[in-house]
């Protein structure tokens, strides 16, 4: 396909993730501005390799971005943007200690081989975690504190150009706008008919379209759903990556036919909130539709 023959191209959060992007971790910065729970430094760098390599031994090729001195939230790479199947949107980011952050991802994008081929402009913000493709020419943006509605506005402008369709649902408040809820808080799909999901934070909206999609539900439990056992990263459909120390939700996983591999992230995710979807950046999946 076009995509692969160019090295890009994601129109799906589940075909075959055949390229990823990832950023080296830093250990210098304000981890309790950026409201991380202070990380054990050599610790975290080792968990950010371990799961790099677990990504290439499953497959995938691994393109790593330098570290970023200061801005400990840049290792979480997907907020900043998103590849689409022409090229990457940079996105505005509603945090402001992570407003450097977009042109930083354009660069690393662009060294991989990645065009920047759109950009949030004027009072538009957005946060890859609030984005997922619900087929090729689906995208649902959770309308939350870190997305706001000219950021939904815009985006969609950007991908009706892919006759791509975007339709939004909004977030609720849970514990207000210094905490993170993203819509990738309670919904992670990992095959074209299985999804990972909060129903307790989900909006209506999303659990009636998974219904008409016919998308069975793996429910994540209450307690599990603390340690991010939502973030869940689909490698192929039904391969997916998870933070250990969820087992509930990994033996549903496993009973509902799926192969779970886990990895520590004691320090990488639990400390910053951030498990393996907030941690890549796609670059390539398998079956997207030519441009």
């Amino acid at each position: 396909m076009a995509e692969a023959a160019r090295g890009f191209g994601v129109r799906s959060m589940v075909a075959p993730l055949q390229r990823v992007l990832l950023r080296h971790p830093t250990t210098s910065g304000d981890f309790a501005a950026a409201d991380w729970r202070p990380p054990d430094p050599v610790l975290l760098v080792r968990q950010h390799e371990l799961l790099c390599q677990l990504l290439a031994d499953l497959g995938c090729e691994v393109e790593l971005a330098a570290q970023v001195d200061g801005l400990v939230d840049a290792t979480y790479v997907r907020d900043a943007g998103m590849v689409t199947g022409r090229g990457a949107v940079l996105f505005q980011m509603a945090k402001p200690i992570r407003a450097a952050e977009p042109g930083l991802l354009g660069v690393a994008l662009e060294a991989a081989g990645v065009p920047v081929v759109g950009e949030l402009t004027g009072a538009a913000r957005a946060d890859g975690g609030d984005i997922i493709w619900l087929d090729e020419r689906s995208v649902l943006v959770g309308r939350s504190y870190r997305t706001n509605a000219d950021g939904v506005r815009q985006l969609r402008e950007i991908l009706a150009a892919q006759a791509v369709r975007v339709a939004s649902v909004d977030m609720p408040h849970d514990r207000g706008p210094e905490h993170v809820l993203h819509l990738m808080s309670v919904i992670s799909p990992v095959a074209p008919d299985i999804a990972v999901v909060y129903p307790p934070l989900a909006p209506v909206p999303l659990m009636e379209e998974l219904a008409a999609r016919g998308v069975r539900t793996v429910v994540v439990p209450p307690e599990e759903y603390q340690t991010m056992a939502c973030n869940v990263l689909a490698v192929r459909p039904g391969v997916v990556v998870m933070l250990d120390g969820n087992p509930q939700t990994r033996k549903a996983l496993e009973a509902g036919g799926c192969e779970v591999h886990v990895y520590d992230g004691s320090e990488i995710s639990v400390k910053g909130d951030g498990g393996p979807t907030c941690l890549t950046q796609p670059l390539l999946r398998g079956s997207a539709l030519a441009s």
